[in-house]
């Protein structure tokens, strides 16, 4: 667990294990502890990274406006650094996007990608309107809100999961968190899926219906990509079905050497 000065701001990362490197990439508010059982776990058979977006956790608040391309390029310099030469970059929700746009931007230095609960753009009122409401709590300073909300629904009864995913959850920058939000709900990739050749593994709650359709576009786009759903369960994949995850991750990582 370290601070690194990555793309003129102070990064928090941590950097577990050895091996194939995987990087993970977290959504607006939560942070890198949202991926603390697959650090646990993985980074006992791979080279495991992670690290808090600009104004995201312990990472200072950005004065760049936070966008796709800002995280790519930080990803990238933190990648220099580590001096890793390649990575499978992992992304949950909108950190599913951020894949994308890594692997179409530095297609090189990937590879592969793991997407969960992700996609392309938004493109249906549901998802659209719960990111607005993300946004404008986060626009009237009430990121503690939503930080509340979404480490309940990570946690749910799991109290020391909740009290820490939460506790660094409230730390976000309000205006950084916004931005993020922003971001999302304009970003529209679709048109590029077909120029994405590393391989990709998407992986969606059987009972996140909301997602199917995202997931459906995205495998028909992805010249190279397995879909998984994973049984009885919704959204919250990385903390609610942490073991499934990390054995299919395991599994796509062998597969791909």
């Amino acid at each position: 667990m370290s601070q690194i000065y990555i793309n003129g701001y102070s990064m928090y990362y941590t950097d577990r294990g050895q091996g194939t490197a995987i990087l993970f990439i977290h959504p607006p508010v939560l942070t890198s502890l949202n991926f603390q059982y697959q650090i646990q776990e993985l980074s006992g058979k791979f080279r495991t990274v992670s690290f808090d977006i600009r104004g995201h956790g312990k990472s200072e608040a950005s004065k760049k406006e936070i966008t796709y391309p800002l995280i790519v390029e930080d990803i990238r310099q933190l990648m220099a650094e580590l001096k890793i030469e390649k990575a499978f970059l992992c992304g949950y929700s909108t950190g599913g996007s951020v894949v994308l746009e890594f692997l179409l931007t530095y297609p090189e230095l990937a590879s592969g990608g793991i997407v969960i609960g992700g996609m392309s753009e938004v493109s249906d009122s549901r998802l659209r309107n719960k990111i607005l409401l993300g946004t404008t709590l986060a626009k009237f300073g009430a990121v503690g809100k939503i930080a509340l909300s979404v480490a309940w629904t990570q946690a749910n009864t799991k109290l020391s999961l909740f009290r820490s995913l939460f506790n660094d959850a409230k730390k976000g920058n309000p205006k950084n968190v916004e931005q993020y939000y922003h971001y999302s709900l304009h970003y529209n990739c679709t048109a590029h899926l077909g120029n994405i050749h590393q391989p990709v593994l998407l992986v969606y709650g059987e009972k996140d219906t909301l997602f199917h359709p995202y997931a459906q576009l995205l495998h028909q786009r992805l010249p190279k990509s397995e879909l998984v759903f994973v049984k009885a369960t919704k959204h919250q994949i990385p903390t609610k079905a942490g073991a499934k995850l990390n054995e299919l991750i395991e599994q796509f990582v062998h597969s791909c050497r």
